[in-house]
C-alpha cells in the first residue's frame, strides 16, 4: 500500500438514538478527515466530527438515491487514495443489509486499508426500545433476520418461503414496509398462522418512534389506518405479545417531545441530558457564548486586596469558573480568601465552590438576587467590603441595595455573554416543519438572543402551537416583554427545577386528553 493513502472506517451508527453508538464508532468519527454519511445515521452524531472535517451525505431514499452504490465505493477509494481518513458511517449495523460487503470489496481491490466497526442493529434495538425482546424461553429460542427488499434487478426471489415462513419462532424483515402485504401473504401461504402477532415500528429508538401492533390477518389495514411509512422494522412472532407488558421507551414522561435547548454550548449538557433521560429529544441551539471580558480589566489590582473583602458574592456557576481562572492565572493562593464570607445564589453555584473546597456561608431559598438580598440583610454590616465577579449584563438590583445599605461593593466583570447561535438556518427550518415540540430559556440572556438570532422570521409564525419553558421569573419577565408567551415557569430556579416544571406541563396536558 502507498504510504500516503487514507484508511477507511466503515461504521455501524446504531439503530437511531445517538447514544447507541460503540465506542471505536465514535473514534472513527472523532478521528475522521471526511465523513460519508447515511440518512439513518443520527445528525447529532456528526457534532463529534474534528470542526475542519468535510461531510458528505450519500443518503438513500426507497425512490431516490443522493448517489448510486457503485457511486459510492469509488467516492471511498478517491478520499482515501488522496490521503484521507474516511469514516464511512452506516445506520445500524454495516453488516445486515447495508452492502459493507462491496465497499470494503472495492477498498481490497485498490489496496486501500480499512476496518469495518459493528454497530447495533436495528434488527434487535428497535424491537427492544418498543418492548418486544426478539427471544423468550417462553416462546422461542430461535429467530431470522430477512430482507423486505430485494434487489429489484434479480430475475427470482432468493427468500425461500417454503422453508423461512415457519422455520423460526420470531421473525424480523428490515425495510418492508411497502412490500407488508406480499410479506403477509407469503408467510400465511407457506404454513403461517394468520392469528401470528405482528408488530411494525417506525424510527425506533427515535423520539419520533411509533408502533403499530396487530395479527398475520389484520396488519395491513393496521398500518395503512396509522399511515406508517419506512423506515420501519417488522417483528413477527409469539414475543410481540410482551409488548403490552414490557413497553418502556413510550412510556417516559417526555416520549415523542423535541425541546430547543438554547443555554450555551458549555452549559448545555446537564439539561440535555435530563431531556434525553425523559425520552425527549435534546436539540442544541446555543444562542449565547461565555468569553472572557474584552477590556483589560484590573483584576492585579482585584485581587491584591482579597484579603481585605468581608463578603464575595458569586451569582453564578460561570462568574466562580471565571474568578477562579484569574486566580490561577495572577498565581494568586486561595488562601487568601479567608477573611471573606461566601455567599451564592443557587444551589449549583454553591455546589461547584465546595468542590474548590470554600465553604458556602449563604445560600438564599430563592435563587435570585432579592432571595439572597433577604437572608443576607441581617449579616451585613455598614462600612463591610463585597466583591462581585460577575457578567458583564448582569441585573443591578443587588450592588445597588447594598451600597444602599453602606456597604463599599466592587464589581468587576468575570466573563462577557456574546450573541451565538451559529445553526440557526437548520432551527429554522426544523421549526417551519413543526419538529420543535419545547423550546427552554434558562436566564434572560437565551432569551432576548433566541429573538435576535431569528431576526427577520416571523416569529409568531414559528413558534405557533410550540410551548415556552422559563426557569425562572425574570427570565418570564423579559420573554413577555418581548411578546413571547410562557407556557410554564420553574417553581425552583434550577435546571433540575426546570425539567420538573416541563414534565409537569406535560402531564397536565395528557390529563385533559
Amino acid at each position: 500500500m502507498n504510504k500516503e493513502t487514507g484508511k477507511v472506517f466503515l461504521v455501524g451508527a446504531g439503530p437511531g438514538d445517538p447514544k447507541l453508538i460503540t465506542v471505536k464508532g465514535l473514534e472513527a468519527i472523532e478521528r475522521a478527515d471526511v465523513i460519508v454519511y447515511d440518512r439513518l445515521a443520527h445528525p447529532k452524531l456528526l457534532s463529534h466530527a474534528k470542526e475542519q472535517a468535510e461531510k458528505i451525505y450519500v443518503g438513500k431514499l426507497p425512490d431516490h438515491h443522493t448517489l448510486q452504490q457503485e457511486e459510492i465505493n469509488q467516492l471511498l477509494v478517491k478520499l482515501a487514495l488522496e490521503g484521507k481518513t474516511v469514516t464511512r458511517l452506516k445506520g445500524g449495523d454495516p453488516s445486515i443489509f447495508g452492502r459493507v460487503g462491496e465497499e470494503a470489496m472495492e477498498l481490497a481491490n485498490h489496496q486501500i486499508s480499512f476496518e469495518i466497526i459493528p454497530g447495533i442493529t436495528s434488527a434487535i434495538a428497535v424491537p427492544a426500545y418498543a418492548g418486544i425482546p426478539v427471544t423468550h424461553r417462553d416462546f422461542t429460542s430461535s429467530l431470522a433476520i430477512v430482507t423486505g427488499h430485494e434487489d429489484p434487478t434479480k430475475n427470482e426471489t432468493s427468500i425461500q418461503w417454503d422453508k423461512i415462513s415457519t422455520a423460526t419462532g420470531t421473525l424480523i424483515f428490515l425495510m418492508g414496509v411497502s412490500n407488508l402485504k406480499m410479506i403477509r401473504d407469503k408467510l400465511i401461504a407457506n404454513g403461517r398462522d394468520k392469528e401470528t402477532p405482528i408488530a411494525l415500528i417506525h424510527l425506533g429508538t427515535r423520539v419520533e418512534q411509533k408502533t403499530v401492533v396487530g395479527t398475520l390477518e389484520n396488519i395491513v389495514e393496521k398500518v395503512e389506518q396509522a399511515k406508517l411509512t419506512s423506515p420501519s422494522i417488522i417483528i413477527i412472532g409469539e414475543v410481540v405479545t410482551l409488548r403490552e407488558k414490557l413497553a418502556w421507551f413510550e412510556k417516559k414522561a417526555l416520549f415523542g417531545k423535541r425541546v430547543l435547548v438554547t443555554r450555551a454550548r458549555s452549559q448545555a449538557s446537564q439539561l440535555s441530558t435530563l431531556i434525553e433521560d425523559l425520552g425527549g429529544e435534546a436539540v442544541e441551539f446555543p444562542v449565547i457564548k461565555i468569553v472572557p471580558p474584552s477590556e483589560d480589566l484590573p483584576w492585579k489590582e482585584v485581587l491584591v486586596q482579597l484579603p481585605t473583602f468581608d463578603w464575595i458574592i458569586f451569582t453564578s456557576v460561570n462568574g466562580v469558573e471565571a474568578f477562579f481562572n484569574q486566580l490561577k492565572k495572577e498565581k494568586v493562593d486561595i488562601r487568601t480568601l479567608a477573611n471573606a464570607k461566601i455567599a451564592a445564589i443557587g444551589p449549583k453555584t454553591a455546589e461547584v465552590l465546595e468542590d474548590r473546597g470554600l465553604v458556602v456561608n449563604v445560600l438564599p431559598m430563592e435563587y435570585k438576587a432579592e432571595g439572597l438580598l433577604s437572608v443576607i440583610e441581617d449579616q451585613l454590616s455598614e462600612g463591610q467590603s463585597v466583591l462581585l465577579p460577575r457578567a458583564d449584563i448582569a441585573r443591578k438590583v443587588l450592588p445597588e441595595e447594598l451600597k444602599k445599605k453602606g456597604l463599599q461593593v466592587t464589581e468587576i466583570d468575570a466573563y462577557e455573554t456574546v450573541m451565538d447561535g451559529e445553526n440557526k438556518e437548520a432551527i429554522v427550518k426544523m421549526l417551519k416543519e413543526k419538529e420543535i415540540d419545547i423550546i427552554t430559556f434558562t436566564s434572560s440572556s437565551t432569551v432576548k438572543n433566541f429573538l435576535e438570532a431569528l431576526k427577520g422570521e416571523k416569529i409568531d409564525e414559528l413558534l405557533a402551537g410550540v410551548a415556552i419553558a422559563s426557569i425562572g421569573p425574570i427570565t418570564t419577565e423579559t420573554a413577555v416583554k418581548l411578546g413571547l408567551e410562557v407556557n410554564v415557569t420553574a417553581e425552583e430556579y434550577t435546571i433540575p427545577g426546570l425539567v420538573e416544571a416541563i414534565k409537569y406541563m406535560e402531564d397536565k396536558k395528557q390529563d385533559l386528553l
